[in-house]
């Protein structure tokens, strides 16, 4: 298993720290989420049902013309690989490690690359993946580029394939609104924005060949029905998102001044994070974890990435331990 964000129990453990004591910055998680109401019992005793009005609704929310929720993107993750033959397949990097090891499982010939190197070798894939804004990195790019690419690689069979999982506090740089073009597919997280991430649920938006045959891949009932319940009011309610952008973006510039304000800036990140690349990571990571602060490290480049803070208390817990451990 690979090493990701959110392994709360386990530092609790490490550092003999009670759960309840820790403030939890490992993962992109917003943690202003959705409100959730009352499931119908319905929900739990019926199976799901693909005609229950979720579809429509994801595509309205993502402007795509075709969607297939997934029991979160990384179900799509380790699929997707399984419907193409051996090919050359380039992962920016860092990123989310998940795709190179999907990829390389499956039997592909993997590179991963830094955004510039990939993309100004685009011709030497036929599958380009990359992570929208970047994760870690932060990373943008423009659609028209990424289009531009998208119809090299189709023209020869290619696969363009992009990951938005952290895309929503900016959704006009989203590429759903094209994927009915072949060999363009994107996928949508709800557990970053709408902070549900313990549904495990997300859309992939692609042309409708490869959502049949991804489908075929995972099998029926991908989303559970209290998660399709939940979703299908969470991606209706356009005021709570609206508010939330705002919000999102406020928080994280203001985490990026506070970060800056220790020596840690510039950074670069999203809505929904911010990085920071250091030498002395590492010292860092634990220093912040001695003090029941969970940050999210990287080895490789040396760094941290911080989640959003949830209220004033957790601005000042932080000012507080950053000033203390790079004292």
């Amino acid at each position: 298993m690979l090493e990701h964000g959110g392994r709360l129990q386990r530092a609790a453990h490490e550092y003999g720290i009670p759960l309840a004591q820790w403030l939890d910055l490992s993962t992109g998680i917003s943690p202003f989420g959705w409100p959730i109401p009352a499931i119908p019992s319905s929900a739990w005793q019926r199976l799901p049902e693909d005609d229950d009005g979720l579809i429509d609704v994801a595509r309205a929310y993502y402007e795509a013309p075709h969607v297939l929720p997934v029991a979160g993107s990384q179900a799509a993750i380790q699929a997707l690989p399984l419907l193409r033959s051996r090919s050359r397949v380039g992962i920016i990097a860092p990123g989310y490690a998940e795709h190179a090891h999907a990829w390389r499982r499956a039997g592909h010939d993997v590179t991963c690359l830094p955004a510039d190197a990939l993309l100004a070798n685009a011709a030497q894939w036929d599958v380009l993946v990359l992570i929208h804004p970047n994760n870690p990195g932060g990373e943008r790019f423009r659609a028209e580029d990424l289009l531009r690419i998208h119809d090299a690689l189709m023209a020869r069979g290619g696969w363009l394939l992009v990951d938005e999982a952290f895309m929503d506090v900016t959704p006009q740089d989203s590429l759903c609104r094209y994927t009915d073009r072949d060999g363009l597919i994107v996928l949508r997280s709800v557990g970053k924005f709408f902070g549900l991430a313990g549904a495990r649920a997300g859309f992939v938006c692609a042309a409708p060949q490869w959502l049949e045959a991804l489908r075929e891949k995972l099998g029926p009932w991908t989303m559970s029905g209290p998660t399709r319940y939940v979703l299908q009011k969470a991606l209706a309610d356009c005021p709570w998102q609206a508010a939330a952008r705002v919000r999102l973006d406020t928080v994280s510039r203001r985490l990026s001044a506070l970060l800056a304000k220790h020596g840690l800036g510039p950074t670069t990140g999203c809505g929904l994070f911010q990085w920071c690349l250091r030498e002395d990571a590492l010292s860092l990571h634990r220093g912040l974890a001695k003090r029941g602060i969970l940050t999210r490290l990287f080895d490789t480049p040396p760094s941290l990435r911080f989640g959003l803070l949830p209220d004033e208390a957790a601005f000042q817990r932080l000012d507080v331990a950053l000033a203390e451990v790079l004292r």
